[in-house]
Parts: structure tokens; sequence; C-alpha cells
């Protein structure tokens, strides 16, 4: 018989995990070739200024940079936490390094959203 071990926020981390791994897998290599190389080496023309500060400035892109910045960080924050506690053996720090991991997130969620929202 199966004993019921209680009710869990494991599915809640895991998720915000596979959404940063998914979104940042498809948009940050765009994202470094058009910044990295495309522009850089002549292959586009790059933007004007008022360009890029209008596209910036629309609320769809804030909201996706804000996604792609914290659900990365959120990605980030489950890896190094299981790299720590499976590659290091710190089990006996779980708690804190869960709290160090997902709080770091956090912040810079926080953060990305303060400064994106005051442009």
């Amino acid at each position: 018989m199966a004993t019921h071990k209680g009710k869990t926020n494991e599915p809640f981390w895991w998720a915000l995990f596979g959404a940063g791994g998914v979104l940042a897998a498809f948009c940050i290599p765009v994202l470094l070739f058009l910044n990295g190389l495309a522009i850089p080496l002549g292959w586009i023309e790059p933007p004007r200024y008022e360009d890029a500060l209008a596209l910036v400035q629309h609320p769809l892109t804030r909201l996706f940079l804000f996604g792609l910045i914290s659900l990365s960080m959120f990605h980030w924050a489950h890896r190094f936490r299981f790299t720590l506690y499976d590659g290091l053996q710190i089990k006996h720090l779980n708690f804190l390094v869960a709290l160090m991991c997902y709080g770091s997130a956090v912040v810079v969620s926080i953060l990305t959203a303060v400064v994106l929202f005051q442009l």
C-alpha cells in the first residue's frame, strides 16, 4: 500500500525549469546570432537607435524580455540546485541551497521587471 507523502512544490519549480529551458533554447541562439554575428559582421544593417528604442518600449517586447530573462534564471536556479545537490552531494544543505538559488532567481526577476517597466 502506497503512503501519501504530502504536497510538494516540486512541480512548480520543474514547470519553471522546463519553460525557461524551452524559451532559452529557442530564443537565445537567434538573439546571439543577430547581435553577435550578423550585425557586427555587416550581414544585416543594424537598427537605428530610434527604432531599437521604439522596439524595446513596446509592451510585448518588454513582456518577452521579462519572460526570457526570468524564466532563464529559474532554469539556471533549478539546474544549479540539483548540480549542487546531486553532483557535489551536499544534501544536508538542501533547504539553504534551494533558498539561495530560487531566491536569486526571484530577485533578478524583480530587478528585471523594475528596469524594463521604467523605460
